[in-house]
């Protein structure tokens, strides 16, 4: 869920707690604060596990805390690997790369984490792709392969497989 509300001291946990209330589970929680923002607005991306039923009971307690819900959405991306790239990564263009698989529509980057021991020092980045399903993946990491080639980068794959 994508949330806006009032930038103020409780607010996110008056947010919260309808989530607990109808029995859902919290996965992660991550919050922009725009102290230049005009409107005084918080806005929160919550990931959430949700009992079948409840998610029109958890809306009607959000909204009555005054919070604006701005996005639902399910998770469709239910096949995970993740990879290693080293290499010149920023230098090849990181944003180039995750794009590469963004664009497919049927897998996205969802983690990245990164070792840039110096600046003329090859990069390690540790990459973790959702796909929607195993064939899909194979395609992702097929387009990865060749963008890892295109650009000198070593793959090591995959770490895991979760699906």
């Amino acid at each position: 869920m994508k949330l806006e509300m009032k930038d103020s001291p409780g607010q996110l946990v008056a947010a919260l707690k309808p989530i607990s209330d109808v029995g859902g589970n919290i996965i992660a929680v991550i919050h922009q604060r725009d102290p230049e923002s005009d409107n005084h607005t918080l806005n929160v991306q919550i990931v959430l596990a949700l009992p079948e039923g409840r998610l029109d009971n958890l809306v009607t307690l959000l909204k009555e805390q005054g919070v604006n819900i701005q996005r639902i959405g399910k998770e469709r991306l239910l096949y995970k690997r993740t990879i290693i790239l080293i290499g010149h990564l920023m230098h090849t263009d990181l944003s180039d790369t995750v794009d590469q698989i963004d664009s497919t529509g049927f897998a996205e980057v969802c983690e990245i984490s990164m070792s840039m021991p110096a600046i003329n020092e090859r990069s390690t980045s540790r990459v973790t792709i959702k796909a929607t399903n195993r064939a899909d993946m194979d395609a992702a990491i097929i387009i990865l392969r060749r963008v890892a080639d295109q650009k000198s980068l070593l793959l090591i794959e995959p770490l895991e497989e979760i699906a």
